[in-house]
C-alpha cells in the first residue's frame, strides 16, 4: 500500500507515504486509494492523540502524476479528481486531532499542498530540499487547495509571488516565507519535535477553521488590498503579455476565493485548475519541461553502449568571456581547470572575472566564502601550453577564425594524451572542417556554450563526420557533470541553435527594411514570447559579428561553388555597419542608443528616417506570425536534413538556447500546436507574399498529407 500505518504508545499515528516500485511519491489513483484507507482508520481510532505525516522516500511528495494530466482532455473529469483529492485533505485537517507534516525532503506542488493541509510543518534543514509551487512553470495552477490555503495562511500579497513565479525555496527561505513552521537538524529531531507539538496542541485547528478568523493583511474588501488588486492584473499582463494564462488564473482564483467560504473557494480553484490542465499551454509546457527534458537528461541522445566517463581535468583555451565562463562552471562542478591564453597575464585576467562572479554569488548568499576559495584554487591560469599535460578534455574558446582555431588545436594536441577529447566552442564553423586540422578527428567534437555561460542552461553538442561514440559520450557526460542540459546535433553550418536563432534577428531586420516601425517590431518579438526583441538582440550579439559570419559564410560557400541566398535583412546590416558605423551594444551604438551616463537604452531615432515604410503597415499579429514561423520552418529543415534527430532536442534547444517562447513548448511543438497541415498552408501563403524563406520543406508537406506530428 501507499501508506504505512504505525501507532505508538502515546497514541500518535505515523503515516509514512512510501509508494512501492517508485523512486518518488506522486499524487495518483494509488495515492488516493491508500490515503482514503488511512483516513478511515484514523477516523475509527477512539484514543487518537495526533498524526504525523512523513515519507519513506528521499523526498516527501513530488506532486501530480503528469502522465495522466498531459492526456486529460475533459475539464469535468479533472475538476472531479481535484475535488476528490481536496475532500481527503479536508478530512485530514478537520480530523479533530493535531496533524504534523514531518517533511524529510522536497515537497513541491501537490506535496506542499498536502503539507499545508496539516496543522504544523517541520522540515529537515537540508539545503538540497526545495519547497513551493512550481505548477505555473508547467502551465498549471495548484489544484489541491494550495491557492486557498496559502492565501489564508500568509495573506494575498505575500502569496502571489510564491504561487505565480513558481519559486522553489530552500528550507530556511520557506520558513521565512511562512510555508514551514520549524526546522530540524536530523530525522530524530524532526520526529521528536513533531510529537512534542502534538502533545502541546491537542485541540489544533487550521486558522481558517477558528472563530473570528481574518485573512492576514485583509481580504479584497479592505481598501489597501483593493488598491493593490486594481493594478495587479495590469502589472501581470505587462510581465507575461498574456501568454501565460496560469499566472492570471492563480490571481483570479486567489482573489475570488478570498471573499467566499473555504469550500466555495476550493471549488473555484478546482474550476480554474481544470481549465488550465486541459488547455494547450499546459500540454506544451508539460511535454517540453517534463517529458522531453527528462528524456534528454536520461541520455536519449547518448551512445548507450559506452560506459559513463568522468572528466577530471579540463583545459580551456582562451580566457575571454566564453572561456572564463566555461572554466568557472567546470571548477564549480569540482573539476581542476587549466585556463590558458596567449600569456599568463591574460589568463589571470580571466580568473579575475571568475573571482568577480563568485563574489556576487557570495554577496547574494548563493555561495560561501569557503566555496569561492575552493573554486578559485582549482583554476590554474597560464600562458604555457605545456601546462595542459594531464587534461582529459580540452575546450577551445578562441575567436571565430578557422586558422586561429587550427593553431590552438595543434598546440594543445601536442601536450595531451591520446585519449583526451578536444572540443571547439564554435557557434557557426562546421566541426568536420575544423577537425581536418586535428591529428585525431575521432576525438574532436563541438561544445557550443551560450552566453553568459554560468547562467545559460544549454550546451549544444555537435558531432563531426569522424567523431567517435566514445567522444560523444565523454562530451555528453561532461555537460551533465557541469549541471547543464545537453542536446546532440549533427554537423552543419551554424548547427541548429545558431542557424535557427539567426532567422529571428534577420526577420526583425527584414521587417525594418520594409519600414515597419522599430518599436512595433520589438514589441512583436516580446509579445511572441521571446525574451528580447530582434533588434535589441542583434545589438547584443553584435552587428559586426553578424556581418563577419555572413561574409565568412559567403566565402566558404563560394569555395564550394555555391552562393549564399540574398536576404531582405541584408540591406539593413550593410547600411547600419557600412554607412553609419553602428556595430551594436559593445561599440556603444546599434539599433539602440546607449547613453554614456549609464541611462536606459532607447531606439535610435534615425531608424524611421533611414528605413521608411515601403508598403503596407503590418498589424502586430502579422509581425508576430512571421517571427515565429521563420524559426519553426528553419527547425523543420534542420530535422529534414538530419542535423536534428529528435523533437526533444529541437524543442528544449530552442527554449534554453535562445529563449523561443516557452509557452509554445519549443519550435517543433509550435508546429504541432498550430496543426501541421494548417502550418503548411499558412507557410505557403507567407512564401507567396514574402519569399522563399517561408516555403515549407518537403518533410512538412509529407507529414501534413499523412496526418503526422513531431
Amino acid at each position: 500500500m501507499a501508506f504505512r500505518y504505525d501507532k505508538d504508545e502515546q497514541n500518535i499515528v505515523t503515516l509514512t507515504l512510501d509508494m512501492p516500485g517508485r523512486s518518488a511519491n506522486v499524487l495518483n489513483n494509488e495515492f488516493g486509494a491508500g490515503f482514503r484507507e488511512a483516513l478511515s482508520r484514523l477516523a475509527a481510532e477512539s484514543d487518537l492523540a495526533g498524526v504525523i505525516l512523513t515519507s519513506g522516500k528521499k523526498t516527501f511528495l513530488a506532486g501530480a502524476d503528469l502522465d495522466w494530466l498531459i492526456q486529460a482532455m475533459d475539464p469535468a473529469e479533472v475538476f472531479d479528481n481535484s475535488q476528490a483529492l481536496k475532500a481527503g485533505f479536508r478530512q485530514l485537517e478537520t480530523l479533530g486531532k493535531p496533524v504534523v507534516a514531518a517533511l524529510n525532503g522536497t515537497a513541491l506542488g501537490g506535496g506542499m499542498e498536502l503539507a499545508l493541509a496539516c496543522h504544523h510543518r517541520i522540515a529537515l534543514d537540508d539545503p538540497r530540499s526545495r519547497f513551493g509551487f512550481p505548477e505555473v512553470t508547467l502551465g498549471l495552477i495548484p489544484g489541491g487547495g494550495g491557492i486557498v490555503r496559502l492565501t489564508r495562511m500568509i495573506g494575498l500579497q505575500p502569496a502571489f509571488p510564491i504561487l505565480s513565479e513558481g519559486r522553489q525555496m530552500k528550507p530556511q527561505e520557506a520558513k521565512a516565507a511562512g510555508l514551514i513552521d520549524d526546522l530540524a537538524a536530523d530525522a530524530d529531531e524532526m520526529m521528536t519535535k513533531a510529537r512534542a507539538w502534538i502533545t502541546a496542541h491537542p485541540q489544533a485547528k487550521q486558522p481558517w477553521d477558528q472563530a473570528g478568523y481574518k485573512m492576514p493583511g485583509g481580504d479584497p474588501r479592505r481598501p489597501s488590498v483593493a488598491q493593490m488588486l486594481a493594478i495587479a492584473p495590469a502589472i501581470l499582463k505587462k510581465q507575461t503579455y498574456g501568454n501565460y494564462p496560469a499566472a492570471e488564473a492563480i490571481m483570479a482564483a486567489a482573489v475570488e476565493g478570498a471573499v467566499v467560504d473555504f469550500e466555495t473557494a476550493s471549488r473555484i480553484e478546482s474550476r480554474y485548475f481544470a481549465h488550465m490542465a486541459t488547455g494547450q499551454t499546459a500540454k506544451n509546457m508539460i511535454n517540453a519541461f517534463w517529458f522531453q527534458l527528462n528524456e534528454i537528461n536520461a541520455g536519449a541522445s547518448r551512445p548507450a553502449d559506452v560506459p559513463p566517463q568522468q572528466t577530471q581535468v579540463v583545459g580551456v583555451l582562451g580566457a575571454g568571456m566564453m572561456g572564463h565562463g566555461i572554466a568557472y562552471v567546470s571548477a564549480y562542478a569540482g573539476m581542476d581547470v587549466v585556463l590558458k591564453d596567449v600569456d599568463e597575464a591574460r589568463a589571470a585576467a580571466g580568473k579575475a572575472q571568475i573571482e568577480a562572479i563568485c563574489a556576487k554569488q557570495v554577496q547574494r548568499g548563493k555561495m560561501s566564502a569557503a566555496q569561492k576559495q575552493e573554486i578559485l584554487e582549482r583554476i590554474q591560469p597560464t600562458g604555457d601550453a605545456a601546462d595542459l599535460q594531464g587534461c582529459d578534455l580540452i575546450i577551445e574558446a578562441v575567436f571565430e577564425d578557422r586558422e586561429l582555431k587550427a593553431k590552438v588545436t595543434k598546440e594543445a594536441e601536442a601536450q595531451v594524451g591520446k585519449t583526451a577529447v578536444f572540443a571547439s566552442n564554435t557557434s557557426t564553423l562546421p566541426i568536420t572542417g575544423l577537425a581536418e586540422r586535428s591529428s585525431r578527428p575521432a576525438n574532436f567534437i563541438g561544445l557550443h556554450f551560450f552566453s553568459p555561460v554560468h547562467k545559460m542552461r544549454l550546451v549544444e553538442i555537435i558531432t563531426g563526420a569522424k567523431t567517435s561514440p566514445e567522444t560523444l559520450a565523454k562530451a555528453f557526460d561532461y555537460v551533465l557533470q557541469i549541471r547543464k542540459t545537453p542536446i546532440v546535433v549533427n554537423d552543419s553550418r551554424g548547427f541548429y541553435t545558431s542557424r535557427v536563432f539567426s532567422t529571428y534577428v534577420q526577420e526583425g531586420q527584414a521587417l525594418l527594411a520594409e519600414g515597419q516601425h522599430p518599436h512595433a517590431i520589438e514589441m512583436a518579438g516580446l509579445q511572441a514570447g521571446m525574451p528580447v526583441g530582434p533588434l535589441a538582440l542583434s545589438d547584443e550579439v553584435s552587428l559586426g559579428l553578424m556581418l563577419h559570419i555572413r561574409e565568412q559564410t559567403r566565402k566558404d560557400l563560394a569555395a564550394e561553388g555555391k552562393e549564399l541566398p540574398a536576404h531582405p535583412g541584408d540591406r539593413v546590416l550593410d547600411v547600419m555597419t557600412g554607412e553609419y558605423g553602428r556595430f551594436g551594444k559593445a561599440k556603444g551604438a546599434g539599433f539602440y542608443e546607449y547613453p554614456a551616463d549609464g541611462g536606459s537604452k532607447y531606439l535610435w531615432p534615425e531608424l524611421e528616417t533611414i528605413f521608411p515604410l515601403q508598403g503596407e503597415k503590418l498589424a502586430q499579429e502579422a509581425m508576430i506570425e512571421r517571427l515565429m514561423f521563420v524559426q519553426a520552418l528553419e527547425t523543420a529543415r534542420c530535422y529534414e536534413e538530419g542535423v536534428l534527430t529528435s523533437a526533444a532536442d529541437a524543442n528544449i534547444g530552442s527554449i534554453f538556447g535562445w529563449g523561443f517562447a516557452p509557452f509554445k513548448g519549443g519550435t517543433l511543438q509550435f508546429i504541432n500546436d498550430y496543426g501541421v497541415a494548417q502550418f503548411v498552408a499558412r507557410s505557403e501563403e507567407l512564401a507567396t507574399k514574402y519569399g522563399e524563406r517561408f516555403q515549407p520543406p518537403a518533410l512538412l508537406r509529407q507529414m501534413a498529407e499523412r496526418g503526422e506530428r513531431f
